[in-house]
């Protein structure tokens, strides 16, 4: 079927979904190409305001991560008994953000689901920027960053190698695979829209860049049949580590005797949450750039609804958590569990988080039981911004309150974030928007060539549909005159 075979006005639907169309296009493929690539050449009058902006919050986030390597950690807020605190937040909060980018492009591809289309590459961009956040804290956590690699089971003269009960190798067998499996899953589905960008750049530099990026894609036979295996081959690598790295990175907590950490339900609890703040900053970032590139025809009110749906479903399960946890720490009948869980966190000094996450990750999400909500992009944009400072939240009470109060009272302290705290923090959100930002503007952010065979897959499914019906028409029309005649 040739480019011109689809130039009438399409509503594309997909039936398990029904509702909102998921595909909205009035074009040819030509001119569907062109409108997905002109972000890339049309002139953004006000990006270099952006980038300026997040830029400088990136210096200062290097700048004070700098400042933590010659000065020490001491420069931030821990304290005895609270060693864990700013930088274990993060990390888990930006690996959890991570999660959704592999879901929507692993699991959701694997099960043919349509909908993903549209804003796969949106999440798979977040999951690795996310990533590249979250491996800054665990090595300069460790107080001498310069010596990391011993982390690494790299060949050693010396016979110093890591200790395989810690934790922290866990981790980082965990982070290390994950970025290199959602790299290779992401820049492989990117190959077909390079070679596009390639043909279609106005200007002879662009054509040689993307050109070397495309790594020669010519769109034979050969190179889809090897594309297709090799994206579901990484799909399938990808799918498992949805669930093996954050239960990972729980098991960093789980594996302790501390109260409110040593848990059996944390791998799932972790896991649930992840995906949950993942979807939230996909809507905080797809949002946006919906409105700015008027992607309203792309991304459609089916989208929405769909992601909206997948925040309730793991709003109620990260809900149900809660209220595990707490049960568990009762019916255990361990009196430290009890005091931290039923005492300390909803009733201490750190109360105020404890009822903020529940009103953030609890209540604000049943608000997308309403149908309108779940289609509006503004109340998911509120919601979502919602979600992520419970998640965040979640973080902290969890780590904070399960430290800050110690077996023996003479140890407890009140954990207060330093001044450098709040700049990492900062500068980590400057740099992930700093490197979405320049995602935007030099990459295809929205699959092309997925979602023309997309809209001709679900266009072909609905003429055929319409000629079953008619045929049906036509035979009960011939029943009735039979009938008629008899």
């Amino acid at each position: 079927m040739t480019s011109a075979a689809i130039d009438s006005p399409l509503d594309v639907r997909e039936e398990p979904t029904g509702g909102e169309a998921v595909l909205l296009s009035r074009g040819t493929d030509l001119e569907l190409t062109d409108e997905l690539l002109a972000p890339l050449w049309r002139p953004w009058p006000r990006l270099k305001y952006a980038l300026a902006a997040t830029g400088l919050g990136a210096c200062a986030l290097f700048a004070a991560l700098t400042y933590t390597a010659i000065t020490g950690i001491g420069l931030w807020g821990n304290n005895i008994p609270v060693a864990w605190a700013f930088a274990i937040i993060n990390f888990v909060w930006w690996i959890g953000i991570g999660h959704a980018g592999t879901f929507i492009s692993a699991i959701l591809l694997l099960l043919e689901v349509s909908w993903r289309t549209s804003i796969n590459r949106f999440a798979e961009g977040m999951t690795l920027f996310a990533i590249v956040q979250a491996g800054l804290f665990p090595i300069f956590h460790l107080g001498r960053p310069w010596f990391a690699y011993w982390l690494v089971p790299y060949p050693s003269e010396m016979g110093v190698w890591p200790n395989f009960k810690s934790s922290l190798p866990w981790d980082v067998v965990a982070v290390s695979t994950y970025l290199t499996v959602s790299f290779l899953f992401w820049y492989t589905g990117l190959l077909p829209d390079l070679a596009a960008a390639r043909d279609r750049a106005p200007t002879l530099r662009q054509r040689r860049i993307y050109g070397v990026l495309a790594l020669g894609w010519r769109g034979d036979s050969q190179h889809w049949r090897h594309y297709r295996i090799g994206y579901l081959v990484l799909g399938g690598l990808a799918t498992p580590l949805v669930l093996s790295v954050h239960s990972i990175i729980s098991l960093d907590f789980a594996i302790t005797q501390l109260p409110g950490w040593h848990s059996t339900i944390f791998p799932p609890y972790f896991v649930a949450g992840a995906i949950y703040s993942g979807f939230a900053m996909v809507v905080t970032l797809m949002v946006p750039a919906r409105a700015i590139f008027k992607l309203g025809d792309v991304v459609t009110r089916n989208h929405l609804d769909n992601i909206a749906k997948m925040l309730l479903v793991t709003g109620w399960i990260v809900t149900y958590a809660y209220l595990v946890e707490a049960f568990m720490a009762w019916y255990g009948g361990n009196r430290f569990e009890m005091y931290t869980a039923l005492v300390d966190r909803p009733r201490a000094t750190y109360a105020w988080v404890y009822w903020g996450v529940i009103f953030c990750n609890c209540v604000v999400v049943q608000a997308l039981w309403s149908r309108r909500v779940r289609t509006s992009p503004g109340a998911l944009f509120v919601i979502a911004a919602f979600i992520q400072l419970g998640m965040w939240g979640e973080r902290f009470m969890l780590i904070i309150t399960s430290l800050h109060r110690d077996f023996l009272p003479s140890s407890w302290r009140v954990y207060t974030p330093s001044w450098i705290d709040w700049t990492i923090l900062g500068g980590t959100c400057s740099f992930f928007l700093f490197l979405f930002l320049l995602f935007l503007r030099f990459v295809p952010f929205i699959p092309i060539s997925e979602l023309k065979a997309m809209r001709r897959e679900l266009s072909e499914a609905a003429r055929a549909g319409r000629s079953e019906l008619a045929e049906l028409g036509d035979f009960a029309g011939a029943g009735e005159s039979g009938g008629h005649h008899a």
